[in-house]
């Protein structure tokens, strides 16, 4: 007979110890969550761990989230936008705000030595079976937006209003919050006055909070190049146009784009992945493949190195003497997203808040460290005419970074298999802040 959630989460170890701070018991909301965590949330998060579900496919997952907040009292509305969920809960007139969670995994095989790590496989959207983890923290998330609804939920007397909850599908591959948008999501159900999210890090320590005005998450695009080239023998490259030649050719100047095209006060990345051609030691390819991703934290920057990508590509294949018809092609993909801004006047205020609950001790504000991508852009400004806040949630033990600088083992960056988080402090405090500002912001006015 299989282990009960609870026995298998105490057998982990996974609630020992305290937050950094403690901050989330020292209030009775955060005392309330605590409780809740140790009778309901962790078993859910154990579960959403051990059973990712990788973008487009959350089927599972969303099922789970839509009885979870049926069973506190919302109105839950399921496949909008593919695999999203919605839940609405209307207290009496005022604002409304809008919640989201992310809840696909990724396609990694977890090897972070927990206890109840995930040995999932799953065929993905393209056909192929791959391992699954949740090496993003999507789990944190979606645990703590069932917690915030529960405690909202039981918190009718303390806000007046209309609170919109979203479960996003497919944030991995960017195309989720777009679809969702497609699919009516601001006609079909209460559109925000505010919107918040948040992401837990592996690269900050637990009972911390990042909080950024403005710029919060690059653009990023995915582009396709590919280069038809004319097959010959290696022996005779004056027979053949040589692809792989064209495509290095254009891998050098696309970094140029950077370094030239744009100010050298604008961040921009222009990143090769992949460049694939050939299979034979003495054979010219027909063909070279190269897949890359594109970064910028302005819609200018981002337009002009499109452009510029296209540009050095065509212009590769002129100065190589192809033909008009044969140069290399320049694909855009659907997958991407714009950049995502924390609306200033929102921020200061959810940040007083904030500063106000959990001590100003809570913000960890040390400069981004990288232009990652967020498609949470596409439910706010200025994407819309939504003000949204952004906010991260530390996930790692303060110690696990003191050993790291100690030479000790390397915290795992997201994305990788030895990804982890620490479940208890990262849900609780996710969740307290996810209310706390809720209940800020739909404070009622009185008669």
């Amino acid at each position: 007979m299989k282990k009960s959630f609870l026995a298998l989460a105490a057998a982990c170890s996974i609630t020992a110890g305290a937050p950094a701070g403690a901050q989330s018991t020292n209030t009775p909301l955060g005392a309330a969550i605590a409780s809740d965590y140790d009778a309901k949330l962790e078993a859910l998060f154990i579960d959403f761990h051990q059973n990712p579900e990788l973008s487009y496919k959350e089927t599972r997952t969303a099922a789970i989230i839509a009885r979870e907040w049926r069973a506190a009292g919302w109105d839950v509305t399921e496949q909008v936008g593919g695999t999203g969920v919605v839940g609405v809960m209307t207290n009496g007139a005022g604002p409304t705000v809008l919640l989201r969670a992310d809840m696909d995994g990724l396609p990694v095989k977890e090897d972070s030595g927990l206890g109840y790590a995930s040995t999932a496989r799953q065929v993905s959207i393209d056909g192929t079976e791959k391992p699954v983890m949740h090496a993003c923290g999507h789990d944190v998330h979606i645990t703590s937006i069932i917690g915030t609804a529960r405690r909202l939920s039981d918190m009718k007397a303390q806000w007046q209003g209309t609170v919109v909850l979203i479960a996003q599908p497919a944030e991995e591959r960017l195309g989720g919050a777009r679809m969702m948008m497609e699919d009516g999501l601001y006609e079909r159900f209460p559109k925000p006055d505010y919107a918040l999210a948040f992401h837990v890090s592996s690269g900050a320590a637990t009972g911390r909070l990042t909080l950024r005005e403005s710029i919060t998450y690059s653009s990023a695009d995915t582009v396709d190049i590919i280069v038809h080239g004319v097959g010959a023998h290696g022996a005779s490259p004056h027979r053949g146009k040589d692809p792989i030649l064209m495509g290095a050719q254009i891998i050098m100047n696309l970094q140029t784009l950077v370094s030239r095209d744009i100010a050298p006060l604008k961040p921009g990345v222009v990143t090769v992945g992949a460049f694939n051609s050939g299979f034979k030691h003495n054979i010219i390819s027909d063909r070279a493949t190269m897949q890359l991703t594109v970064r910028a934290d302005d819609e200018e920057t981002r337009q002009k190195l499109l452009a510029g990508i296209r540009r050095v590509a065509e212009n590769v294949g002129r100065m190589n003497g192809l033909p008009e018809d044969k140069l290399p092609k320049v694909l855009v993909s659907k997958e991407s997203t714009p950049a995502t801004y924390n609306d200033v006047a929102l921020t200061r205020r959810i940040r007083t808040l904030f500063e106000q609950r959990f001590g100003e001790e809570v913000f960890d504000d040390r400069p981004r460290g990288g232009m990652g991508a967020e498609d949470f852009a596409y439910f706010v400004a200025p994407n819309t005419d939504v003000p949204g806040v952004y906010f991260g949630v530390g996930g790692t033990p303060q110690a696990d970074f003191d050993r790291e600088k100690a030479g000790g083992t390397p915290v795992p960056s997201h994305h990788s298999p030895f990804f982890k988080v620490k479940p208890r402090e990262s849900v609780t405090l996710g969740t307290e802040a996810m209310t706390a500002a809720t209940l800020d912001l739909l404070a009622p006015t009185g008669n």
